[in-house]
């Protein structure tokens, strides 16, 4: 998996993170935990794209160390507006998977980086 794959990934999961976004807050009136989402769910591309312009490879891993921990949080807002009834199963199975897999491709590159880092 290369950055670009990484990079697309994040980018269409914050537009699915907006548009739960948008459901939350018009349909069931939803703003203290739809707004915690937002924020860490948009932030892991955020990061991503900050970490491809990182001045140097330790940049490089800590923005990646960053959209790690975003993806962490967003899936804790997830699993707590499932919990609470926000948000069907289905609705969240779909987004939480997509989460999950953005997450291990993150780790996938920290570590790689880190093992490019260590040879260099």
């Amino acid at each position: 998996m290369g950055e670009s794959v990484v990079k697309a990934k994040s980018f269409e999961f914050a537009i699915r993170v907006v548009e739960l976004y948008k459901f939350l807050t018009t349909e069931k009136k939803e703003f203290v935990m739809s707004k915690q989402l937002l924020r860490s769910g948009t932030s892991i591309g955020a990061n991503i794209r900050e970490a491809m312009n990182g001045e140097s490879t330790a940049d490089f891993i800590h923005k990646f160390a960053i959209a790690q921990k975003e993806a962490d949080e967003t899936l804790y807002w997830l699993e707590l507006l499932n919990e609470t009834g926000f948000i069907n199963r289905g609705m969240f199975d779909s987004i939480h998977g997509a989460c999950e897999e953005l997450l291990k491709i993150i780790k996938s590159i920290i570590l790689t980086s880190k093992g490019k880092k260590v040879r260099q």
